[in-house]
């Protein structure tokens, strides 16, 4: 079973664990009103969703417009800047077009809603049409805030892409001008049989399913900022080497195979270079090279494993990464040319950084007061990167791990097991001030990263 006490051991002893290797308690004080990014610059909205009226007869119609409705409808509730409504205290009407909406029916109580969804879907001509309406339900003169109609082959697949795009629509118009992540996609890894393959799946759980089929232990998919390549570590007769998948001509492209231990790629946000651990000189260390593996060049030198960087998306001047330099590995922050190092954790055992896409947080798994018989355990925290303030998101939960941030830096997904075995392991999403925790897969998922758009 794949662990982080039993990774760290074997680090020690191999020099080989560059991988989960990240510890760290917190020298800053605590904050709670660390201010996270969720809701980023609006206030709540209250939010109606009607369900679509059906604009077609053709049998398809029902079966794909319960998917809409229902993918729509928990696409705005997981939004993070909604108050919706619920169903219960919606009127039961099904409003199809602008002609047909009764807005004081929406406004008033029970419902009190200021933004109204609604529209027509249905499989006219064998094509599944949706026209989507949002309006604005307390400006009754001119109320019509969003109009767009979608076309696709009719399938459950395209009524969920459908019921995504409005959403997303609806998000970026309501939440301040920040892109929704509906369409986003999850990478993780996937436990079974022995083995460990990546696996994508929908922001929300659905469509999961294998990327890699190669029979081994593959472990921290890293996917690029233009969404074209995946990046991760697997174990081959050169034991474990970065690897990288084309997702666009769904194979395997060179990546060169070096000495040593290869873990725990990250890709620098301009997409032409990988950062990751290796110990092809004795002692793990962070390596930067070319999206082919090329032109590698060492920018840590210090006894004690480097491992898990990852870039600051906003600007690439700046890698977080674990380093177990001055014994249990503590969070630090360094310029991408390895100067300007900075300490920002002081004991614990943390693991596993992730930068928020503004620059401004860094999420990563702490256990604050690690050590035999410690009270507490291992759960993610929020550090803001200025002021060394930092927040915990998750309570009493079991061990959690491997934090990614959604593009939108209003959620966070992460791994998590009660029992600490790496095969009851599930990816969850929260918001990024720890609120609205679901789980998004059963047991035998690992190391989640959110795609960059």
């Amino acid at each position: 079973m794949f662990s982080l006490a039993r990774l760290y051991t074997t680090s020690r002893k191999l020099q080989v664990l560059s991988l989960l290797f990240a510890v760290a308690n917190i020298g800053a004080r605590a904050q709670d009103n660390v201010f996270t990014g969720t809701n980023t610059g609006v206030s709540t909205i209250r939010i109606a969703v009607a369900d679509f009226k059906p604009s077609s007869a053709d049998a398809q119609t029902t079966p794909l417009k319960q998917t809409f409705d229902t993918t729509l409808y928990s696409d705005l509730a997981n939004a993070g800047i909604f108050d919706i409504v619920s169903k219960s205290l919606a009127p039961q009407v099904t409003p199809g077009a602008p002609n047909e909406m009764n807005l004081q029916q929406w406004s008033s109580d029970p419902a009190n809603a200021a933004m109204v969804a609604f529209g027509s879907l249905g499989v006219q001509n064998g094509r599944l049409v949706a026209n989507g309406f949002l309006f604005d339900a307390k400006n009754t003169q001119y109320p019509q805030v969003l109009a767009k109609q979608y076309s696709e082959e009719p399938s459950e697949d395209s009524a969920r892409l459908i019921a995504h795009r409005f959403a997303d629509e609806i998000i970026f118009r309501l939440g301040g001008g920040v892109a929704g992540i509906a369409e986003t996609k999850i990478y993780y890894v996937k436990i079974g049989g022995g083995n460990k393959e990546i696996w994508e799946m929908d922001y929300d759980g659905a469509n999961q399913h294998a990327i890699t089929h190669l029979g081994t232990v593959s472990l921290s998919p890293r996917v690029s900022p233009d969404n074209s390549r995946l990046a991760f570590s697997s174990l081959g007769r050169d034991g474990f080497q970065i690897k990288t998948y084309s997702l666009l001509l769904g194979r395997m492209v060179n990546f060169p195979a070096v000495g040593g231990t290869n873990l725990s790629p990250a890709w620098a946000p301009n997409g032409k270079e990988i950062a990751y651990s290796s110990s092809r000189s004795g002692d793990p260390e962070i390596w930067i090279a070319d999206l082919n593996g090329n032109l590698a060049r060492r920018i840590t030198s210090f006894r004690g494993p480097d491992v898990s960087p990852v870039y600051n998306p906003k600007t690439g001047a700046q890698i977080a990464w674990i380093s177990g330099r001055t014994g249990l590995p503590q969070l630090y922050v360094m310029d991408s040319d390895g100067s300007g190092v900075t300490r920002m954790t002081d004991g614990g055992y943390a693991t596993s950084p992730s930068w928020s896409p503004n620059g401004q947080f860094l999420a990563f798994a702490w256990n604050r007061k690690y050590g035999p018989g410690a009270p507490g355990g291992q759960d993610i925290y929020v550090m803001e990167v200025a002021t060394k303030k930092w927040i915990q998101l998750t309570h009493d939960g079991g061990r959690c791990d491997f934090p990614s941030w959604s593009p939108d830096g209003r959620h966070i997904t992460y791994a998590n097991t009660a029992d600490g075995r790496a095969d009851h392991m599930k990816i969850w999403t929260m918001l990024a001030d720890g609120t609205q925790k679901r789980a998004l897969t059963g047991t035998g998922a690992d190391m989640p990263n959110w795609s960059w758009k």
